[in-house]
């Protein structure tokens, strides 16, 4: 579960526009990088890796000061999605960032999370360093790729009777996944699946039940609560991801 959560003014654009955005000069003790440079950078970066991109978010703020972005990957195996955020500042609000894995959150606000996060301050060595941390981190997107695959098999590889699945509900409910009014939707969902793929009774059939019903759920709580949730469902699976 990933979003670009944009409601403190930014403004979504398309990449052509992104080009037409004037990098400040450079000082003595700071160096901005263009916003557009950062985003081919990490393209180049995927590409490289032979993942594929197949939808581009990018969102300017404060007369394009401010960028924000997410790129999105093609569908794993295991049918999760894999996401990349980037962030970058012309006014010294914050480092050039990248966070990617299957939990990424970008806001316009600041908050900015993911399963892998990097930053670089701005500072005289940035045009060195941000390539090489750049294919680093992106050089984990296949370790992540395959915790995610070990992770959805042994869901789908543990079966669960009505008993085990609510406890889980109400451990859920205690560690804050789920408030007490959506309880009550989690237990329809696991008692008659909106899908019929999440059918049989395993923890992958309560996990996307959970899912079904965050959907509704603000963005940075939705990525979070699921974070949550796979510590619950991987523990139950005795599994170490």
């Amino acid at each position: 579960m990933s979003s670009l959560c944009l409601h403190a003014g930014a403004k979504i654009i398309e990449m052509e526009q992104l080009r037409g955005i004037a990098t400040p000069e450079a000082t003595p003790t700071w160096t901005p990088v263009a916003h557009d440079a950062l985003v081919d950078s990490v393209k180049g970066a995927l590409v490289s890796s032979g993942a594929e991109i197949v939808k581009e978010e990018h969102a300017l703020y404060r007369d394009g000061a401010r960028y924000f972005g997410l790129l999105h990957l093609g569908e794993n195996t295991d049918g999760g999605n894999t996401v990349v955020g980037i962030r970058n500042s012309h006014d010294k609000t914050f480092p050039a960032g990248l966070s990617l894995g299957n939990h990424v959150f970008v806001c316009d606000n600041l908050s900015f999370s993911g399963d892998v996060v990097v930053r670089r301050k701005h500072t005289r060595f940035i045009g060195r360093d941000l390539d090489r941390l750049i294919y680093s981190a992106v050089g984990k997107l296949a370790d992540l790729r395959q915790k995610q695959l070990v992770r959805f098999a042994a869901y789908k590889g543990r079966e669960l009777c009505d008993i085990e699945a609510h406890d889980l509900i109400i451990r859920a409910l205690l560690a804050r996944v789920v408030s007490g009014e959506q309880v009550a939707k989690v237990v329809g969902e696991w008692r008659k699946p909106a899908h019929e793929d999440f059918a049989p009774r395993n923890v992958w059939s309560l996990f996307n039940d959970f899912t079904e019903v965050l959907k509704g759920t603000a963005p940075m709580a939705a990525v979070k609560r699921t974070m949550t949730l796979h510590g619950l469902l991987d523990a139950h699976c005795q599994l170490a991801v």
